[in-house]
């Protein structure tokens, strides 16, 4: 493991992201474990490998790949922080890459890992109402803010008008829909695109080019594009 640590770097760069993003090797051998995981847990509750259609599946089967599957929202977040790590700090993904490179990124690593980071993180979450929790969560922090921000007499000024709490009620009901629908447009798309390559065949595809750029970047140090 590397741990490069430069004069300007703060204690969360120097012992957290730094390191993180010169594992990013590391971590696309997980995604690459990750989506085998997904492979199977799909193939099993489709019913068959190849079959797109979702049939009822039987949970006490299921259940440990189940369990599995939901380690996607860890691995997915540590991918995501890796491949931005990698970007935002030039990092190598490996020591092999560093030795044949220099202290360069690996850009097309940093980018897969962030992509397949994000699908791999809403993966486990596409049966959740998700933009309904983000519009929920939204609009409570904003009406926190508000009421720890706004002066007293300024909320006498508005209770002369308005009851202050219908205020916040308003503004809590505008904030969850605005962000409610924003986010599903984006992560809608998103949840998409994670439910498509989740087809057992994709998922192994993927799979598999996962564990081949992970041996290139970890053993060889190369990346499958190259220097890039």
């Amino acid at each position: 493991m590397l741990l490069q640590v430069f004069p300007d770097d703060t204690p969360f760069v120097a012992f957290f992201l730094r390191p993180v993003a010169e594992l990013a090797g590391f971590f696309v051998l997980l995604l690459g474990i990750m989506w085998f995981v997904y492979m199977a847990y799909e193939a099993r509750r489709r019913g068959s490998f190849k079959n797109r259609k979702v049939e009822e599946w039987n949970f006490d089967v299921t259940k440990f790949l189940k369990i599995l599957s939901y380690l996607g929202f860890v691995v997915g977040i540590f991918a995501i922080l890796s491949g931005a790590g990698g970007l935002i700090l030039q990092a190598p993904p490996s020591n092999a890459f560093q030795l044949n490179f220099g202290y360069v990124p690996s850009t097309f690593t940093s980018i897969f890992l962030i992509i397949l980071g994000i699908l791999t993180f809403l993966k486990p979450i596409n049966d959740l109402p998700i933009a309904s929790i983000i519009g929920l969560l939204a609009g409570t922090v904003i009406v926190i803010i508000m009421v720890l921000v706004i002066p007293q007499n300024v909320i006498d000024a508005i209770d002369a008008f308005i009851d202050y709490r219908i205020v916040l009620a308003i503004v809590f009901i505008v904030v969850f829909a605005l962000a409610a629908l924003t986010a599903k447009f984006y992560v809608g798309l998103l949840m998409s695109i994670s439910k498509l390559i989740s087809w057992p065949p994709l998922a192994l595809i993927l799979s598999v080019f996962c564990f081949i750029q992970g041996f290139l970047i970890l053993v060889l140090g190369v990346s499958i594009t190259g220097i890039f």
